[in-house]
């Protein structure tokens, strides 16, 4: 009776092991795989930068074009508020971006006064920028966090130039220049270039370089560097 129980219980186990056998193998079970979010520089956006500025200032060529050109150095600091919008399509950037900076840019010299061909005399002017305004278009290239532009477009700065003193001719006198404090506006272009790196999806800093020339026959040029920080709504 031993016997028949055994061997019953071994034919059991074998055909177990039989059916175990022809089942399909289970697959272990695996997480889909976590895929890392592209960052997206699209929207529109407001900032703030802040920067250095050194150029050129033909001082003269607020009063009168019939001056011959002279220029000193002009530098100072900056900082203003940016506004812009861009859009991403693949890895590039096209936008639009509008500043206003308020400068403190000064420079003086003692200059000869040239008018019309015939030598005047000199005299001591110092100068001024109070404003620089940018519209710009902006082409970029993105690689994730970073973004590498380009930039151009039109400039709008506010100059002043005082005359102090005057050796040679009167002021005054003879239509040749008044010793006056001369302000005005001057339209001009601007370019340059710089990058910019996402810190969060919607904000980023920045470092960039623009050139900045107004006036008729460039009366002002600067080159500035500028850092800032953009928030940009969407992304």
């Amino acid at each position: 009776m031993r016997k028949i129980f055994a061997m019953a219980a071994l034919a059991a186990v074998y055909s177990a092991g039989a059916i175990a056998a022809d089942l399909p193998t289970q697959t272990a079970y695996r997480s889909p795989a976590v895929v890392a979010p592209v960052y997206n520089w699209t929207g529109i956006y407001v900032g703030a930068n802040a920067g250095y500025g050194s150029g050129k200032q033909d001082p003269l060529g607020l009063f009168s074009n019939d001056f011959a050109a002279f220029n000193y150095t002009l530098s100072g600091g900056m900082i203003g508020g940016t506004l812009g919008a861009q859009i991403q399509s693949g890895h590039v950037v096209l936008g639009l971006e509008g500043d206003i900076d308020w400068t403190d840019m000064k420079g003086a010299g003692t200059v000869p006064v040239v008018k019309l061909g015939a030598s005047l005399g000199s005299a001591t002017i110092a100068s001024k920028v109070s404003v620089i305004d940018t519209l710009r278009t902006r082409v970029g290239y993105a690689s994730d966090n970073w973004l590498f532009y380009g930039t151009v477009g039109v400039a709008l700065t506010n100059d002043t130039s005082a005359i102090s003193q005057t050796v040679g001719f009167a002021c005054n006198t003879g239509g040749v220049v008044a010793c006056v404090s001369k302000a005005d506006w001057h339209a001009g272009l601007a370019a340059g270039a710089g990058f910019e790196y996402g810190i969060t999806p919607n904000l980023s800093t920045k470092l960039e370089y623009l050139w900045v020339g107004a006036g008729a026959a460039n009366t002002l040029y600067e080159n500035m560097v500028r850092v800032g920080v953009n928030y940009r709504f969407g992304g």
